[in-house]
């Protein structure tokens, strides 16, 4: 599943690391400059937060209770 995601700085990088390091499956953001395990904070600071970012789930993961969580982060087209 892919969704649209907004990270604007480094405060936003933490919130949305914590949030998807409790889910037991793999996030993955995605962007021009390459793509992160969002779980691993480390991973997410190579991504530039000026260009458009997607977050990618499995197809068969529950994500209810992430994308509720990480409601003020996606932006459904």
């Amino acid at each position: 599943m892919i969704k649209s995601i907004k990270i604007k700085n480094i405060e936003d990088i933490e919130k949305v690391n914590r949030i998807v390091c409790k889910y037991p499956f793999d996030v993955w953001i995605h962007g021009k400059s390459g793509m992160a395990d969002a779980k691993s904070i480390l991973g997410m600071f190579i991504l530039k937060l000026d260009e458009p970012l997607t977050m990618v789930v499995p197809d068969d993961a529950a994500t209810d209770k992430l994308f509720k969580e990480l409601e003020d982060y996606l932006h459904y087209n």
